[in-house]
């Protein structure tokens, strides 16, 4: 099991908008085709302007397939072009569970 971390940037005074915008048009197309979301924040502290994405995979293997579905889906390819103006940056992290971790929402 993989975790994939996500942190988005959005230029300065942008993280409502771009919450407002994921909520009516990448939520439920990424939670359809990504499938288990872990977490979805913003932050409030430190790094200001962020927004963390938390995916869980099987594998490398399911992330990119799955990955490779969401870049394919016609209506999230329209959502990027909406939202992309609005950041700043982007970071991707793999994160790998520790031997003694067993999460509760492992399918």
């Amino acid at each position: 099991m993989i975790v994939e971390h996500r942190i988005y940037t959005t230029h300065p005074g942008q993280v409502h908008e771009y919450l407002a915008l994921y909520e009516a048009e990448g939520l439920a197309i990424q939670k359809r085709i990504l499938g288990r979301m872990v977490g979805y924040y913003r932050s409030e502290i430190g790094g200001l302007n962020q927004v963390i994405h938390l995916w869980a995979y099987a594998d490398l293997a399911e992330r990119d397939q799955r990955r490779a579905a969401l870049l394919a889906d016609e209506g999230f390819r329209h959502y990027v072009r909406k939202i992309t103006p609005l950041l700043a940056g982007q970071e991707s992290r793999i994160l790998v569970p520790a031997p003694f971790f067993t999460p509760t929402w492992q399918d």
